[in-house]
């Protein structure tokens, strides 16, 4: 581990130990209901770069629009991403970016902090328990009331896809309106959505026709993904071969990193941008997605496109792709023949 990574471990624990214990005394929240709740100012608050990691949270905020409709929502995150992926969202009013390297953007770093503070919410809900400068941005808002995240036992009791970290929000955000007065919602969980246009689907399906030139439907698979999630050329190239024998009857395309790494060896016809909603609309042009955990495994289930999760790690049922069809497979389990079972299923209910 190099030193600067050293460096950056050590500091999250420290600023962990510092900030764990912030929102403690909101936990029992002192609510006058003689007085009547509005919510029209909403912070969201979720500061991480990760493509994955903000489109997780757009069930959050389709199901806090649906809630109060005439809402304006701001959202607190790091780096650049967010506009794009909210570009459709119109409830969302600031979009507060803390700089994805704040030590070398101390001036920015802190009029994040100044812009939070000069506005007033109704509620700030911070999306992630563990997030130190979540946490500080609860605490440090002007709210009526502040949501910390913390994680509610008899939440995970009642439900199974509790832990899910799309999903556990949602329902901790229902659970603390329940606590002001409002009606209990047992609405299903929103998908991810990244909310294509009309325009932006149909470029999509121009380019998919381009690229494939016959009428055959197609399978969109991504071989990269990062550190020990990502398989082996020689693991996906096995894999590859077999997809190939079982839907010879599809066109099968693969979209490339930002890295334009292929695991394949750029065997399969590819698609490579770097505008995500572009490849955004590509994959919702496709019957189906075939990937491992990644961000653009959480964007092919954002564009509503059955999505074929393939994990490695323990983790799966924290971020594995729902709804549409969905599914995920745990690949230190069973063989290709079943996880080609478990893609059969998902093609058939499409």
């Amino acid at each position: 581990m190099s030193i600067l990574k050293k460096v950056n471990v050590f500091r999250r624990i420290v600023t962990h130990n510092l900030t764990k214990n912030i929102g403690n005394s909101q936990k029992n929240q002192i609510i006058d209901f003689s007085q009547k709740i509005e919510i029209k100012r909403v912070l969201i608050s979720r500061p991480n770069h990760r493509l994955g990691n903000l489109l997780l949270i757009t069930p959050l905020v389709q199901d806090v629009i649906a809630t109060f409709p005439d809402c304006k929502i701001d959202l607190f995150v790091k780096g650049r991403l967010a506009p794009i992926v909210f570009k459709n969202y119109t409830n969302i009013n600031y979009i507060i970016e803390l700089p994805k390297k704040p030590f070398k953007n101390l001036i920015d770093y802190f009029k994040v902090w100044v812009k939070i503070k000069k506005q007033k919410y109704d509620i700030v809900i911070n999306v992630d328990k563990n997030s130190s400068s979540g946490r500080l941005s609860a605490q440090f808002a002007d709210a009526k009331y502040k949501f910390f995240g913390e994680l509610d036992e008899e939440m995970q009791l009642k439900y199974t896809d509790y832990e899910h970290i799309a999903k556990y929000p949602v329902y901790e955000f229902r659970s603390f309106l329940t606590k002001l007065g409002f009606p209990k919602n047992e609405n299903p969980v929103p998908s991810l959505d990244l909310k294509l246009s009309a325009s932006e689907i149909a470029e999509g399906h121009t380019i998919v026709k381009e690229l494939v030139k016959n009428d055959k439907k197609t399978i969109c698979i991504f071989t990269y993904a990062t550190s020990d999630k990502c398989y082996s050329e020689s693991w996906w190239e096995e894999f590859y071969e077999r997809l190939k024998i079982e839907y010879s009857d599809y066109n099968i395309i693969e979209i490339l990193p930002v890295e334009n790494i292929s695991q394949i060896g750029f065997k399969a016809t590819t698609f490579y941008s770097k505008d995500i909603r572009e490849i955004g609309a590509v994959i919702a042009n496709t019957e189906l997605f075939i990937g491992a955990d990644s961000g653009i495994m959480h964007l092919a289930s954002s564009v509503l496109t059955p999505t074929v999760g393939l994990f490695s790690r323990p983790n799966i049922n924290i971020y594995r792709p729902y709804n549409n069809n969905s599914t995920a497979i745990d690949t230190n389990s069973g063989d290709k023949e079943d996880w080609i079972k478990t893609i059969n299923n998902a093609l058939l209910k499409r």
